[in-house]
C-alpha cells in the first residue's frame, strides 16, 4: 500500500513546484480600481544628445547662415556632378551648450524642444521674417536587459515612449522574470536616480517613470525560480520530468509483474 502511494506524491510535488500563481505573473492586477490623471510628457534636452536643427523661411537664403551645413567630398571621377551640402547635426556638450550659427552659444540643456524652438525662433526672427524651427533627438535611445526574451539598444524615432511599449520591443518579460521589481535607471543633473516599478499594480502609470526618457536603462531581475534553478543548474525542469518519466515506467512494471 505504501509503495502505491510514492508515484502519487511524488508527482504532486512536483505539479505543485512548477505551478505559478496569478499574482506574480498578471500585470496591473487592480486597474479596475484605479483612476488615472491626464499624463503629460515632455522630453528635455541632456549633454551628448545629438540634435538635428533645420530652420527654414519663405526667403530660403536668409535662413541659409542659420543651418549648420557641410560639403560633401565631390567624386573626383565625376567633378560635373557638383558639390552636394548635408545637415550636421548638434552635440549637446556636458554643460547643455550647442554651438549655433550666427547666434553662437545656445544653452539647451534641461529645457523642453518647445523653450528652445521659441528662443531660436525668437532671436532669428530679427534678421528672418517668420522663421520655421524643426528640432529632433536623432539618439533617442532606451536600454532594456534582464529577463526578457530580446534584450538590447531600442532607438526611438518618435522621442516618446513608454515602459510597456520598451518591454515589448524587447519581447516581453520571460516567464522567469520579477513582474514585481523592475529597476529603471535615470541619470539628471549628473545624479543616477532609481525607481522601482511593479508591473502587477497600475499606480506605476501615474508616476514619472511611465513614460520613459532618452538613455534610461530598464533591468527585469529574475525571480526566485530562476535563481533557485541556476544553483542546480538550468536544465532542472527537464530531470525532474525525466525522473517522473522514470518513477511512472516503474509503476508499470511492477503492476504488470504482479499480475
Amino acid at each position: 500500500m505504501k509503495k502505491k502511494l510514492i508515484l502519487p506524491t511524488v508527482l504532486a510535488v512536483i505539479l505543485m513546484s512548477s505551478c505559478v500563481s496569478r499574482e506574480k505573473i498578471v500585470y496591473y492586477q487592480d486597474i479596475d480600481r484605479q483612476e488615472f490623471s491626464d499624463i503629460k510628457f515632455e522630453t528635455t534636452i541632456k549633454p551628448d544628445d545629438l540634435l538635428m536643427i533645420i530652420v527654414s523661411a519663405h526667403d530660403p537664403r536668409a535662413a541659409a547662415p542659420y543651418n549648420l551645413m557641410t560639403d560633401l567630398t565631390v567624386n573626383p571621377t565625376n567633378q560635373s556632378s557638383g558639390g552636394q551640402r548635408q545637415q550636421q547635426l548638434y552635440l549637446v556638450d556636458q554643460k547643455g551648450i550647442i554651438d549655433f550659427p550666427v547666434l553662437g552659444k545656445v544653452n539647451v540643456g534641461g529645457k523642453t524642444k518647445d523653450e528652445i524652438v521659441d528662443y531660436l525662433k525668437a532671436q532669428i526672427s530679427i534678421d528672418v521674417k517668420n522663421p520655421i524651427i524643426n528640432l529632433r533627438i536623432m539618439n533617442f535611445k532606451v536600454t532594456v536587459n534582464g529577463e526578457v526574451n530580446r534584450p538590447g539598444v531600442h532607438t526611438i524615432a518618435s522621442e516618446r515612449i513608454t515602459l510597456l511599449e520598451a518591454l515589448t520591443l524587447s519581447g516581453d518579460l520571460t516567464s522567469y522574470g520579477n513582474r514585481n521589481n523592475i529597476l529603471i535607471t535615470r541619470e539628471e543633473e549628473g545624479t543616477l536616480k532609481t525607481y522601482r516599478v511593479d508591473l502587477t499594480k497600475s499606480d506605476f502609470m501615474n508616476s514619472d517613470f511611465y513614460y520613459l526618457k532618452q538613455n534610461d536603462i530598464v533591468y527585469v531581475e529574475p525571480n526566485k525560480t530562476r535563481i533557485n534553478s541556476s544553483a542546480v543548474g538550468p536544465n532542472v525542469s527537464i530531470y525532474m520530468t525525466a525522473i517522473s518519466l522514470l518513477l511512472t515506467t516503474t509503476a508499470l512494471i511492477l503492476t504488470n509483474t504482479r499480475k
